[in-house]
């Protein structure tokens, strides 16, 4: 009898311990009880393998040699910002500290200050609120600083600022006891005694898988100077000087490895103490320095860029492997659908929870009458086991047609009575002005913009060249990792003319920051193209006389190949004709406007800074103004100008174009005011047309024009078509089924629009097959009772005559 409660027992711990008591443990379970199993009071005790999650833990990761190949969709768009992140920040510290070799040779260091690798870092992490810390790791004794008297050509035993995004739930300057997110701890990991638990370099550190990834570099001591991949610039200055500068970087995107890497999901312990998944970059410098034989001095990885996320806010896929989706992922057929009937569809936006899917019916099969929308995976989840068992399910189609062989012209009533439909069609317009039309032929339409080139451009007029914003719907949310690229580089902006004071002095040695220098924008602008293969141009344009010793001051970086080591830079401030200069621009002039005199609401953030307590490091102290704040735009800020073809720029091409301001204090430091701008632009045709209906106050000059039958069934967009039509699929409505034996349970929009095309042009065409059967008999075989009822009826009626 004690065997069996004790058999009983393990069954109950191993097999029946899932969500609820009849369902099964899976791999979520598992994975989820470790994540509880450790917190900030016990993870200094726990086993070093209890810190880490397995790597297929986060699937799907995105990778540099698929960006501009495969679509990315929306449940990884974020750890594509981080991966981008990563890469933005490793080539700017990577140009940066490689930028001496453009100037001349004294004895002093052009290195970044103290605060600006701070502040660097804080722009990273208050830009993105999935970003949850960002920073600097160098190697010992690879650190150089201009932040000390007399600290020329020496190095930091240790460096390493970070800042994580802090909870401000209880913190005094809230009053509201509201967590804001926007309170960040800001510190040099690197001030700590060497060769202790608290070093990041070392193995007792335990949770520094980051670090190992590219440090120490294995080719430091090859002495040989072609290990690290190049990168060429050509430069051009406002005095019209060119210069071509080369320098060393990351790995490029056709490299095996590439230049990202990513770790397992670690527990945080001690720091933030959250789960966290990171990106690692290496940052590349001539290293040493200042040895007077050049031979000598190698190129070499000295840092690593690490930005990290949450591991709870990043997606799942519980669908079973199958084509696109046959890497390697723990949560692999997790989900609950009903294999017989019904197949996993992912669904984004869930994170580290399940339900993140919704379950379809399988070719052949279709959903009950009373139900309307495929059964969402959440509601599977939390269903009781009777109506697990007893419901989602979907129902066996008997009748199925097989598709048409032979095609033949429709008859002139069904051309007739779909060109009465779609009006657009009979006397289409050509050219800009099908854009204008109340009713867009789509066709049209995409011929003008898609045949538009370098050539074709110039026969235009300058407006026509300039679309309504209609046309870009969706931009917002498509090129959202793009514009926080802009957003970043200009709240970094914000940051410091608001809080590094070059005037400041420090007890010691220590001495504050310049100000910014022309190299640094230079490296800045030109890092946003480099971390971004979507971005071709970029450019930091600012307000007259804000820039130190300069009037006008306007780096635009750009790039004429998406994929290329070699980019442009030059200074726009060159242009000084009134129709030239930069501050004439309608968007420049336009965020001016809007930033003159009110800035309250810009969005502001808190600082908790805590600097090296000397050369050394050894210990931290509080920034004398702890804590500090500045103010920032935030996305909405921005300034989102309408699609235009730039016929006459360095790349033609349809552009679309995001531009957010950044604000320093005035000549008093009595109030802030308008510093300037970054913009940066993209190529409108990666965006995807929706066709689909939409609500009336939605601006999508592609709205509803869309072909499927709207009797029947209901239009659904498809994500990664591009900038052709047929980007959506035609479902079928409650109580209807598809009719054909067929691979999918839907009529694709590019099949749909195809054969619209050929009803026009009266070709052969199977248009008006595409519309779903009404669902009611399941079979074409008779029903025995049924038939036995009529006869019994028919024999009544017989012999009541």
């Amino acid at each position: 009898m004690q065997w069996s409660y004790f058999i009983i027992g393990l069954c109950y711990l191993f097999i029946a311990n899932g969500q609820y008591e009849w369902q099964s443990r899976d791999a979520f379970d598992e994975i989820s009880r470790a994540t509880r199993a450790v917190n900030k009071d016990n993870c200094e005790i726990q086993h070093l393998s209890d810190l880490y999650l397995p790597d297929d833990t986060v699937s799907h990761l995105p990778d540099i040699k698929d960006v501009n190949i495969n679509p990315v969709f929306p449940n990884r768009t974020q750890l594509l910002h981080l991966h981008n992140m990563a890469l933005n920040r490793a080539f700017f510290w990577s140009y940066i500290l490689q930028s001496r070799f453009i100037r001349p040779a004294i004895n002093n260091t052009y290195d970044p200050g103290m605060m600006y690798y701070l502040l660097s870092t804080v722009a990273d992490v208050s830009t993105n609120k999935h970003i949850n810390a960002s920073a600097i790791y160098f190697a010992p004794n690879m650190s150089y600083s201009s932040s000390y008297k007399g600290f020329f050509n020496k190095t930091f035993p240790r460096f390493a600022p970070r800042t994580f995004r802090a909870d401000d739930f209880n913190d005094p300057v809230h009053l509201e006891r509201i967590s804001t997110l926007n309170t960040f701890t800001v510190q040099d990991l690197g001030a700590v005694p060497p060769n202790t638990s608290a070093d990041y370099t070392s193995d007792y550190y335990r949770i520094n898988e980051w670090y190992k990834k590219w440090l120490p570099d294995p080719d430091l001591f090859n002495n040989r100077h072609d290990t690290k991949t190049t990168y060429q610039v050509e430069i051009r200055y406002a005095n019209n000087t060119n210069e071509t500068f080369t320098f060393h970087g990351p790995r490029g995107a056709d490299e095996n490895p590439g230049p990202v890497r990513w770790t397992r999901p670690y527990f945080d312990c001690g720091r933030s103490n959250r789960w966290l998944v990171a990106a690692v970059v290496p940052i590349a410098d001539i290293y040493p320095r200042h040895t007077g034989f050049r031979h000598i001095e190698y190129p070499t990885y000295t840092a690593v860029s690490v930005v990290e996320m949450d591991f709870d806010r990043i997606d799942i896929n519980q669908c079973p492997k199958g084509p696109g989706n046959d890497g390697a992922n723990r949560f692999t057929d997790t989900a609950r659908c009903k294999k017989g009937t019904t197949e996993c569809e992912p669904l984004h936006g869930w994170g580290f929870r399940r339900g993140g899917y919704q379950c379809r019916c399988l070719p052949g099969y279709r959903l009950p009458l009373q139900s309307r929308r495929p059964y969402l995976g959440e509601i599977v989840e939390r269903a009781t086991e009777e109506q697990y068992y007893n419901g989602f399910d979907c129902k066996k189609i008997g009748w199925i047609q097989k598709l048409p062989v032979q095609w033949e012209k429709a008859p002139r009533y069904i051309r007739e009575m779909e060109l009465d439909r779609h009006p657009e069609y009979k006397d289409p317009v050509k050219g800009p002005n099908s854009l204008n039309q109340p009713v867009i032929n789509i066709h049209k339409a995409l011929d003008f913009i898609l045949g538009m080139n370098k050539e074709t451009c110039k026969k235009y007029k300058p407006d026509e060249l300039i679309l309504h914003g209609g046309v870009m719907f969706g931009a917002e949310e498509f090129f959202e990792n793009e514009a926080r690229m802009a957003l970043r580089l200009a709240n970094f902006i914000s940051a410091f003319l608001q809080v590094s004071d070059h005037q400041e002095i420090f007890s010691g040695k220590q001495i504050a920051d310049e100000p910014l220098t022309e190299d640094q924008m230079i490296g800045e602008t030109l890092a946003i193209i480099l971390g971004n293969s979507r971005i071709w141009s970029a450019g930091t344009y600012w307000e007259r006389n804000k820039f130190t010793n300069k009037t006008l001051f306007a780096p635009y970086a750009y790039k004429r190949q998406l994929n290329t080591r070699k980019f442009n830079l030059e200074d726009l401030a060159r242009l000084n004709k009134s129709q030239e200069v930069y501050l004439n621009e309608p968007w420049f002039k336009n965020l001016k406007h809007r930033w003159a005199s009110n800035f309250d609401s810009l969005e502001k953030f808190w600082l908790k800074i805590r600097l090296r307590f000397n050369e050394t490091g050894e210990t931290t102290r509080k920034y004398e103004k702890f804590p500090n704040f500045y103010k920032g735009a935030k996305l909405d800020h921005g300034h989102w100008t309408a699609p235009y073809y730039d016929c006459y720029g360095k790349v033609p091409m349809w552009k679309i174009k995001y531009v957010a301001p950044f604000f320093g204090w005035d000549s008093l430091k009595a109030k802030l005011e308008f510093k300037g701008a970054v913009a940066v632009t993209m190529d409108m045709l990666k965006l995807d047309l929706n066709q689909c209906p939409d609500k009336y106050y939605v601006h999508n000059a592609f709205k509803d024009t869309h072909k499927c039958d709207q009797q029947t069934s209901y239009c659904v967009p498809i994500l990664g078509r591009g900038f052709e039509t047929g980007g959506y699929k035609c479902e079928c409505k409650q109580g209807f089924e598809y009719p054909f034996e067929d691979p999918i349970t839907y009529y694709d929009g590019q099949l749909v629009e195809a054969e619209f095309s050929n009803l026009v042009d009266d070709n052969q065409s199977r248009f008006d097959m595409f519309r779903c059967r009404l669902a009611g008999a399941s079979s074409i075989q008779a029903n025995f009772l049924i038939v036995l009822i009529l006869l019994m009826v028919s024999f009544g009626g017989l012999v009541q005559r």
